[in-house]
């Protein structure tokens, strides 16, 4: 919906006339809907075009593979009675309805691809580009400068141990993947290290937290030798690791310059910004290319979709590069989820949270004081007409959705019942066996958890 907003902004004022004539890349399917629709319809206002927003249908069936996070995946439903439906965005909001999601994350990965003045998108339109070659040191310079920034902010306040934590957060470990990575950010480190480390970070799949047995010495020893200092450049080990190769290299940077400032980082990743990008442009074998570029255009797509999800309170350094994040596999904390509610009942603008509101000191006294909170330092961080949007489909799933057991529960002294709203969250807690190359070899729910985010009337 924030989205839907700026392109309001952007397109809002335009004539029919002009509309048609924009140039909106096929993959941009929310652009192309925007434009769409105020090109169909002489009412313009903002709320108008939200809730219509809200009404796009998306298929909810579990046929499709998606190719994300570096590979082929499915999704399911909850319930297996709706996958033959084609439910609106507000409708699954209410029933909790997984792939329609799915499809909206991909969606907004589109848009965040291809939308961009600078994104990677941009440069892959015409191979025959005469000043392709500058463009592409330019855009090299640039767009991995912006990186590597983002990268730094989530490693800079931290000490090494910290920084590799939150760096292995944002991998799915596999064998192959974890051999890339200490074999990249660790080049000296023994055949005992190395063995301790990926089997350290495989822990499972079985209950009792053993090491996978298959993963035997032998093995150990040919991924340590396959993936020596030197057998792959940087984009390679990136690629096999499922990381942004620039990410990478600052880890292995800051693991050796750990008190390195940023000026220093700019200066030594000058080799690497060029370099992460120039096999793009390579013309052979052109599907293991056009793997990789997927590849890239999304882990570049979630940096762009984290920046807004911090905005509105998301509290991790990360977001798990997958359309899989649509349905929580990123995580989140109920904290964060609580302010994200209060900033979508406070009309958008999101307040600190506080546990003390005022204090009053030496009551009665020559040196009374009082200091009371600013009511004015909150930040708005969507514009009201989302906030008041978002509340309509969030009172939906109470009123007749997947909370409606707790419709009518609270009420006023006069009787009157208060409006409530809220999301409901169900997950398997699981163990699952991997494979190579992280291929899913059995999976079994241990126990279920579920969540409720809610509001209660105008003040909870």
């Amino acid at each position: 919906l924030q989205i839907i907003a700026e392109l309001h902004d952007k397109y809002a004022g335009m004539t029919v006339p002009e509309l048609k004539k924009l140039d909106v890349p096929d993959q941009d399917r929310l652009s192309r809907w925007a434009v769409d629709y105020l090109i169909e319809n002489t009412d313009r206002n903002l709320p108008a075009m939200l809730a219509a927003a809200l009404d796009r249908k998306y298929s909810a069936s579990p046929g499709e593979a998606f190719f994300t996070g570096g590979g082929l995946h499915v999704f399911n439903n909850f319930r297996k009675e709706d996958n033959g439906r084609i439910p609106t965005l507000r409708d699954a909001l209410r029933e909790s309805i997984n792939l329609p999601f799915v499809r909206l994350m991909r969606d907004l990965v589109r848009y965040s691809t291809y939308s961009g003045p600078n994104s990677s998108a941009e440069l892959l339109k015409d191979d025959r580009d005469p000043r392709r070659q500058e463009y592409l040191a330019n855009f090299a310079d640039r767009e991995g400068t912006s990186f590597l920034l983002k990268f730094w902010k989530k490693y800079k306040n931290k000490d090494t141990q910290a920084r590799l934590d939150t760096f292995l957060d944002s991998t799915r470990p596999t064998p192959i993947r974890l051999a890339a990575i200490h074999r990249y950010l660790l080049p000296q480190a023994s055949q005992e290290s190395f063995n301790t480390f990926v089997r350290s970070h495989l822990k499972g799949p079985k209950p009792t937290g053993k090491p996978n047995e298959k993963l035997t010495d032998e093995r150990l020893k040919r991924l340590y030798e396959n993936y020596s200092p030197g057998a792959y450049d940087l984009p390679d080990q990136g690629f096999i690791a499922k990381v942004h190769p620039l990410d990478l290299w600052l880890m292995g940077y800051l693991l050796n310059n750990p008190d390195a400032k940023w000026s220093q980082i700019v200066k030594a990743s000058h080799f690497e910004r060029q370099e992460v990008y120039s096999w793009l442009f390579k013309s052979r074998h052109k599907g293991a290319r056009d793997s990789r570029i997927r590849t890239m255009l999304e882990i570049e797509a979630f940096l762009d979709i984290h920046q807004r999800w911090q905005q509105v309170g998301y509290p991790f350094d990360h977001l798990v590069p997958s359309l899989a994040t649509a349905l929580g596999s990123s995580g989140d904390r109920p904290a964060a989820l609580g302010e994200l509610i209060g900033t979508i009942l406070n009309d958008g603008v999101r307040m600190p949270t506080l546990r003390i509101d005022t204090l009053h000191f030496a009551a009665d006294t020559p040196y009374e004081t009082k200091l009371i909170n600013d009511p004015e330092v909150g930040k708005r961080v969507m514009p009201s007409e989302v906030a008041t949007a978002m509340r309509e489909a969030l009172s939906q799933v109470v009123d007749a959705g997947t909370a409606r057991r707790v419709s009518g529960s609270f009420a006023l002294p006069d009787g009157k019942p208060l409006a409530m709203g809220g999301k409901t969250g169900t997950g398997d807690n699981r163990i699952s066996a991997i494979g190579s190359g992280g291929r899913v070899i059995s999976s079994k729910s241990l126990n279920r958890t579920a969540t409720f985010v809610f509001f209660i009337g105008d003040h909870h």
